[in-house]
């Protein structure tokens, strides 16, 4: 399966929460928990004066739009596309463009960090992916993209291939 994404969901403008509540009431009705993982209004805490009173008060950081932690498939396209008060994923035409992580940090949305028990020159399985069932050295770590570089012998050459800390386990001798 492939790795799980952030994405943008256009909105009706106040429909936030019910887009909220409906996409999470589907995920329950359809047990879809396992493919979309979160769904949020991201919020920013304001101090408003009024009438010479301060006030703290929440507000959208994005009017219009809901975030969603999902893997991307047809089934959750069509779930999130077609529910109400949904206008379309963010991206050109029909394809949702994922946000990247350097986007994510402002949101205040933590992307949780992988602890890896591996160094340059241990020999790695690929768990997932196209290259499943691989085995290969890593010849480097790159710990803010959370990706390891591993060298793979493709026909009778050695290959460097870039996978994600999370498909890849140490094999031990």
């Amino acid at each position: 399966m492939a790795e799980a994404n952030w994405y943008v969901v256009h909105t009706y403008s106040g429909y936030e929460n019910k887009v909220k509540a409906n996409i999470e009431k589907t995920i329950e009705n359809r047990k879809l928990q396992d493919q979309i993982l979160e769904v949020a209004v991201p919020m920013q805490d304001m101090l408003e004066m009024k009438n010479g009173a301060k006030k703290q008060v929440s507000k959208k950081m994005f009017p219009g739009y809901v975030l969603i932690h999902m893997y991307m498939n047809d089934d959750t396209w069509y779930v999130v596309r077609n529910t109400r008060g949904v206008t379309g994923f963010v991206g050109p035409g029909s394809k949702p463009v994922p946000l990247t992580e350097e986007e994510m940090k402002p949101l205040g949305i933590n992307i949780p960090q992988v602890v890896v028990d591996f160094n340059v020159g241990d020999s790695v399985m690929v768990t997932g992916g196209v290259w499943e069932n691989t085995v290969g050295v890593i010849k480097a770590i790159n710990e803010h993209k959370q990706m390891v570089t591993i060298s793979v012998d493709m026909f009778g050459r050695e290959t460097p291939v870039e996978i994600s800390f999370t498909e890849v386990k140490k094999v031990e001798y």
